[in-house]
């Protein structure tokens, strides 16, 4: 029975939604605000922390009659969601059985996130809109060869898990899974076997992955697309791999907060906005062409309800419409993140493309990490092909960043053989750039 109900849901979600990227405006204005209304109800009636913000800010939820309305609302703290999380998880029978998902985002503080079972089913739906720019990409097959690069504990393969236990489907997606813990002839390994047609991995994994078969000169299997999500892949590393590979580049923009928050197209022009799933605004103004901060308001979980959530990352609003015919609003690719930013003395700040901008041309350096301690103080990490090559990649590098951090900077570089593989373990994610400043430091 839980199968066919399981079953049912997705169906139901189904209609559609290879339609809803190209509504018109008027309809797909309709649609998101539609659902913002919906998720205020709820959470005004279920959700404690939204019961005790209305009464005591008195803010009558029928107030909200769209997304331009959200801003009606204060954003979150995250430091809250993180430390009361019971605060924000609805009482509503819908979220009876939801499941707990845990991030650490870049901070490596865990958070918990409840998603209802019936959005959970809903989401595989709504990938319909992500997997089209990939099917038309590998010739239209429908079901595309996909080895996936990841750990065994992250918060997909536990989405995977609960798909083949609630779902009963005709067609499911030919997906081979790989540790990302695996060794990189293992990994090679799979590639060649497997032939896939989609290789997924976080970002900055597959930046080092292709940089070694560059310098190894090792022959691989060459898919037809490369998805990276997790991290960004920095734009000169996404051209070489489709000049050299033949492979089209694409990524989707998710979060443990909102498993549906955006995705590249054929076009690759940036992240198109599942507008109605989950509302995306950057900044205080939201204005197209400003950088600022991410901010979401999940529209479809009902079990914990983030309305106004600040994401930490750092993008643009496009002010172009895209030449695929999708009416979706665009976000540039995410910059950074807000904690990312060096502060240096006298009120300077130094932004990671700058870093990456110094670094990216040096083919020795496979992967970096630039650790700010204190405000003169900078700890550089490199992973090179092997030690030989550390020394001098260590003198470039070091020449190239003094002028950035200043020439009183103390600065000390150390060779790694796999920087990203411990950080991610311990928070998640890897951060090229990190400041470990309080606010109160600088």
């Amino acid at each position: 029975m839980r199968r066919i109900w399981g079953n049912l849901v997705v169906l139901a979600s189904l209609r559609g939604q290879k339609r809803t990227p190209f509504l018109p405006r008027p309809q797909l204005d309709a649609l998101r605000d539609a659902r913002v209304r919906r998720i205020v109800a709820h959470a005004a009636q279920t959700v404690p922390h939204y019961r005790e913000l209305f009464a005591r800010e008195g803010i009558d939820p029928r107030w909200i009659r769209g997304a331009a309305d959200l801003e009606r609302l204060p954003l979150l703290d995250p430091q809250l969601v993180r430390r009361e999380p019971a605060r924000f998880l609805s009482d509503s029978r819908r979220a009876r059985g939801a499941l707990s998902f845990l991030t650490s985002g870049c901070t490596g503080q865990p958070r918990e996130v409840r998603h209802d079972r019936r959005s959970l089913l809903a989401n595989i739906a709504y990938g319909e809109r992500e997997r089209a720019p990939v099917i038309a990409l590998c010739g239209g097959s429908f079901r595309p060869r996909e080895l996936y690069i990841g750990y065994e504990t992250s918060n997909f393969r536990k989405v995977l898990a609960f798909y083949q236990a609630n779902t009963r489907l005709p067609v499911k997606p030919r997906r081979t899974p790989v540790s990302m813990l695996a060794s990189f002839d293992d990994i090679v390994r799979a590639i060649n076997e497997v032939r896939p047609d989609l290789l997924t991995a976080y970002g900055s994994f597959l930046d080092v992955f292709f940089r070694t078969v560059e310098a190894r000169g090792v022959e691989i299997h060459r898919p037809k697309v490369i998805m990276f999500m997790g991290e960004a892949l920095p734009s000169d590393r996404r051209a070489w791999i489709e000049r050299e590979l033949g492979a089209r580049v694409l990524s989707r923009y998710c979060a443990t907060e909102a498993f549906k928050i955006g995705y590249f197209c054929e076009a690759a022009t940036g992240f198109h906005l599942h507008e109605d799933l989950c509302h995306v605004r950057v900044g205080a103004a939201s204005r197209p062409g400003e950088a600022g901060e991410v901010v979401i308001s999940n529209l479809v979980n009902y079990a914990t309800v983030l309305l106004n959530y600040p994401m930490g990352d750092v993008a643009t609003l496009s002010a172009d419409a895209c030449p695929c015919g999708r009416t979706q609003r665009v976000l540039s690719e995410v910059q950074g993140r807000v904690e990312d930013v060096l502060r240096l003395p006298g009120g300077a700040t130094l932004h990671p493309r700058a870093v990456w901008a110094v670094l990216k041309d040096d083919r020795s350096i496979l992967q970096y990490q630039l650790i700010q301690h204190d405000l003169g103080r900078f700890e550089l990490k490199l992973a090179t092909l092997d030690a030989a090559t550390f020394a001098p990649a260590r003198e470039r590098a070091l020449r190239a960043l003094r002028p950035l951090l200043g020439a009183d900077a103390e600065l000390q570089a150390s060779w790694h053989e796999d920087l990203g593989r411990s950080e991610r373990e311990r928070t998640g994610k890897f951060r090229a750039v990190e400041s470990r400043l309080s606010r109160r430091d600088s």
